[in-house]
């Protein structure tokens, strides 16, 4: 009878790996094909176009040599026939010995001028093949190529598959030996299930069993004990409960039970998340930096049912290292750019006012501008964005009033908007001081309105104003045009995120003014945030905290 759960739990297995291992397996083949399928393709067309113009441009090779030397530099067959199809030099076989060829399907299509495509066995491998073929002056050029690595490829993903679903299915058959042997233990040991309602849950596991509580809570130790992340549990009275293995690596020194907290760790910001979560009942978060020099932690205070807070701590330094690493690595970046972009820049607007208004060099020359000054305004912005994000940027704090921010940012826009047919107004200036530094704040307003304007001017009205909100005054910048969908709102503020990709770039747009805006915000200790309906326009809200005085 003990062999029939086990057999019932290997057959439960097997089945639920094979109805999920084959149509993954089937699926991912042929998502793999296509894709491969595809890059080749367009990989040969290349290859095609580039052999094509050289039958137009090579005079100093004779025509079989440029075959030859295409065919073997492509991987590929090389042809070339004349308009009537006859072929005039092959990679792999006489001229003579072959053909007409015009009524190939690729041919067919390069003599009407056309880039022909097709896939078909191929008479002498019995392989799928891929043939371009591309129009030359007096006739066509065609490559072909073997899809066999194709094939090979899909056999070695699905053998992988297989394999996979084989490891599956011996570690499901260790599972159903374990299974079947704890529930033979269990039907030995006559120990009695005792049911529970969901909010006795984790409380009570066996009938009355003291031998099997404690081997769950040496289970729950052992399970803290391997975490990486410190942990320790604080009564209400401040004394320490409990603490891993990692806590006690942590600080170094020996964590005594029953002793208060502060003996064992003195950070005032660890002390303060304590405190909160057992007095709010909330989960608090914070950042310590003194538990050990040189180092920071995440501190996450959650509160014990009795009172008390249970306390995870992870140590953040190594992540803060990259991340600094990845900012100092695009400011360096970022600078080194600047002077030869300038350069390019320079040298570009030299050729043009030089070149004749009928001069076709003139359309090349203004695309290497325009992507030069795009280069340019993007490695300034990354700059601007490294210095805020690290700390670099010294903000020149002081009380300034909403009135003189929002008149500054009309004037500044007032003429560039004008002469796009768009008001710039104000509803509300809220009459108010807050701290902040004028000219870190007029670039958000400048970031917020120059998107205002690029992607709102059928709105024919852009609105600035302030009010005076819950812990400081909350500044907005509302357009009336066409609006963003609900989905991109919570990425807007992240580097590069663009909600028209297309639209952005035509406009000179570098995707960080968004991101740029949010961190001189949050260095002044604010919020920002958006508020958008399609059809209904856009607004960009910020927060600034009062001046003392207020």
């Amino acid at each position: 009878m003990k062999g029939r759960p086990f057999l019932k739990l290997v057959a439960a297995f097997a089945l639920v790996i094979a109805a999920t291992a084959i149509p993954i397996g089937f699926f991912l083949r042929r998502a793999v094909e296509a894709s491969l399928r595809q890059e080749i393709e367009r990989n040969l067309k290349q290859k095609t176009l580039m052999f094509a113009n050289r039958v137009n441009t090579d005079r100093k090779n004779n025509l079989q040599d440029i075959v030859s030397q295409e065919g073997h530099a492509a991987g590929a067959r090389a042809t070339v026939i004349d308009a009537a199809g006859k072929v005039l030099a092959d990679s792999e076989a006489s001229a003579a010995t072959m053909g007409n060829l015009a009524t190939e399907a690729e041919f067919d299509a390069a003599l009407r001028g056309e880039v022909g495509v097709d896939r078909r066995l191929g008479p002498a491998l019995g392989v799928p093949i891929l043939y371009v073929a591309a129009p030359v002056s007096g006739g066509a050029a065609r490559l072909a190529y073997p899809l066999a690595d194709v094939d090979r490829a899909s056999s070695r993903l699905w053998n992988g598959v297989l394999i996979a679903a084989g490891f599956a299915f011996l570690l499901a058959v260790a599972l159903a030996a374990s299974a079947t042997r704890q529930e033979s233990k269990s039907q030995e040991s006559g120990a009695e299930w005792v049911p529970v309602s969901p909010a006795e849950s984790g409380k009570v596991a066996l009938a009355p069993d003291v031998s099997g509580h404690e081997e769950k809570q040496h289970q729950l130790e052992t399970l803290l004990n391997s975490m990486q992340d410190a942990v320790i549990a604080i009564g209400p009275d401040e004394l320490v409960q409990w603490a891993n293995l990692s806590m006690a690596r942590l600080v170094l020194r020996r964590i005594r039970l029953n002793a208060p907290i502060v003996e064992t760790v003195r950070d005032p910001d660890f002390l303060r998340a304590v405190r909160e979560a057992s007095e709010t009942q909330k989960v608090v978060t914070t950042r310590a930096t003194s538990i050990i020099p040189g180092h920071a932690f995440d501190v996450t205070a959650a509160p014990l049912p009795g009172g008390g807070a249970v306390v995870v701590l992870r140590d953040l330094t190594e992540t803060e290292r990259v991340e600094k690493t990845r900012r100092d690595f695009i400011a360096n970046v970022s600078h080194e750019l600047r002077t030869p972009l300038t350069s390019i820049q320079g040298y570009a607007e030299t050729l043009l006012d030089a070149a004749g208004e009928s001069d076709h060099s003139r359309d090349f020359l203004e695309i290497i501008r325009k992507n030069a000054s795009r280069m340019s305004r993007l490695t300034e912005d990354l700059l601007t964005l490294a210095r805020v994000e690290s700390g670099e940027q010294r903000f020149d704090i002081r009380p300034v009033s909403t009135t003189e921010l929002l008149d500054e940012a009309v004037q500044n826009f007032r003429e560039v908007a004008g002469a796009q047919g768009i008001e710039v107004q104000v509803d509300d200036k809220a009459s108010a001081q807050v701290n902040a530094d004028p000219e870190a704040i007029q670039q958000v307003f400048s970031n917020l309105i120059e998107n205002a304007l690029k992607y709102a001017a059928s709105g024919k009205i852009i609105a600035l104003g302030a009010r005076i909100a819950e812990g400081g005054v909350e500044f907005h910048v509302r357009d009336f045009g066409p609006g963003i969908s609900s989905e991109h709102l919570p990425r807007l503020f992240e580097r590069f995120y663009r909600v028209d990709r297309a639209r952005s770039r035509e406009s000179g747009g570098t995707g960080l003014g968004l991101a740029i805006a949010k961190h001189i915000v949050l260095a002044h200790e604010g919020t920002i945030r958006a508020e958008s309906e399609l059809n209904h326009g856009s607004t960009f809200l910020f927060t600034l905290p009062l001046a003392a005085a207020q």
